[in-house]
């Protein structure tokens, strides 16, 4: 457990030194570079790791000093899991160690003069459909007279490959897709904007370490070795564009103009407190998705989805079916290599009560069932000016409330 900070932040503060998650952030004096957020501060990372040459191993160890110093997290997350830990105990040092407290503070910028930029350089973007529920409640909703998942669901994660250059971060505006439409009763497809706009609540992985490929990740390494740490993920999804376009090839158009993740980037290491098994796997999956119990588990993350000011879905990641190692592992076992910067998101994080469906298409049952926000209007898909916010948080390895940072974004009308 992380001693206190001489930062003498508020007990229990949801980004204190037992969370201290990375981003990339500038001022109006700085170029964009690695931050670390502590309290309601950002910390120069560039800035401490030059104070700490000798004390973080550079020379025979990582040179955390230049890879800190990019507008990305990307030369970081190529060091490796043991530079990451090393990162990490020089950062709880300095920030829990009365010694180092003046030449910190000079690195210390408060949260409200910085502009956060993506984090990362997407690599390749993939997106994975590992809630049970939320499979379920889709397969009622389109294949009413069949079994609702399909028949390799249990056997194997789901994904498809997104596009990594709509990734944007939160705070950023979507503009409203357009493309070609048809509903089942409609005799041709028509073109326009999105009439079914949604969300899906996710968690996203961030990896580090490439692969060669022809090599797979083992599932009981991926977890250790190549998830660093975790986002909030909004994939924005048009339903109807979706539902025209995705057989037989799957999700296109309908996913591809923009992805939101969360500014911040929470390390795996944070997390550590919120392992859990996963909920029960049936049938068992085959070897190279079994792993030990430490390296295939789930996460008791708590999520809401705040829909223009209301709580509409409060969905509980900890009923995922498939474990983020179980992905990264199946992600690669064609001998797909991975690359430093890469993000998988888990899919729409949903339960089996109706308040903790993680997309609007389940919890309106496509459209029939309008949502009432607190305003007293009412809601079945997005409206153009809607703002959608995803907030989460876990129990922290020093037993106070850790929050991830949240993904903003607001509809704007189609071009």
């Amino acid at each position: 457990m992380p001693a206190q900070s001489w930062l003498d932040l508020p007990a229990g503060h949801p980004f204190g030194v037992a969370h201290l998650p990375y981003g990339v952030f500038s001022t109006s004096r700085t170029t964009p570079r690695v931050g670390v957020r502590i309290g309601d501060w950002v910390l120069d990372a560039s800035e401490v790791a030059r104070i700490g040459r000798d004390a973080v191993g550079v020379g025979d160890g990582p040179d955390l000093t230049a890879a800190w110093e990019q507008p990305s997290l990307n030369a970081f997350l190529d060091l490796g899991h043991e530079a990451w830990a090393v990162a990490r105990a020089w950062l709880v040092e300095i920030l829990t160690d009365d010694v180092h407290a003046e030449g910190v503070r000079p690195h210390l910028v408060p949260l409200a003069d910085v502009t956060v930029h993506l984090p990362i350089e997407v690599a390749d973007y993939v997106d994975f459909y590992a809630s049970e529920h939320h499979a379920t409640n889709v397969g009622r909703i389109f294949r009413p007279d069949s079994e609702p998942l399909t028949p390799n669901w249990k056997h194997l994660p789901i994904g498809y490959h997104g596009r990594s250059g709509t990734v944007v971060v939160s705070g950023t505006d979507l503009v409203r897709p357009q493309g070609q439409r048809k509903a089942p009763s409609d005799p041709a497809p028509t073109f326009g904007p999105s009439r079914k706009l949604d969300i899906e609540a996710e968690l996203g992985f961030v990896v580090g370490g490439g692969t060669t490929l022809g090599e797979p990740v083992d599932v009981g390494l991926a977890a250790e070795q190549h998830l660093f740490g975790v986002v909030l993920l909004n994939d924005w999804s048009a339903r109807d564009l979706q539902a025209w376009e995705y057989v037989p090839l799957g999700p296109f158009l309908g996913k591809s103009f923009g992805t939101s993740i969360s500014a911040w980037v929470t390390p795996m290491a944070a997390l550590a407190s919120a392992h859990v098994p996963l909920p029960g796997q049936d049938p068992e999956p085959l070897p190279y998705l079994r792993g030990r119990a430490d390296a295939v588990f789930g996460l008791d993350l708590h999520l809401e989805v705040d829909w223009n000011g209301t709580v509409v879905a409060r969905p509980e990641f900890r009923d995922i079916y498939w474990s983020p190692a179980q992905m990264l592992a199946h992600l690669s076992v064609n001998g797909a290599s991975i690359r430093s910067g890469d993000l998988f998101g888990s899919g729409t994080i949903s339960g089996a009560a109706k308040e903790t469906r993680g997309s609007f298409l389940e919890l309106s049952w496509n459209g029939t069932e309008p949502v009432q926000l607190e305003d007293g209007s009412e809601r079945t898909f997005l409206e153009d000016g809607d703002t959608v916010v995803l907030r989460a948080w876990a129990t922290g390895t020093d037993g106070a409330r850790l929050e991830l940072g949240e993904v903003s974004g607001t509809i704007l009308p189609s071009r």
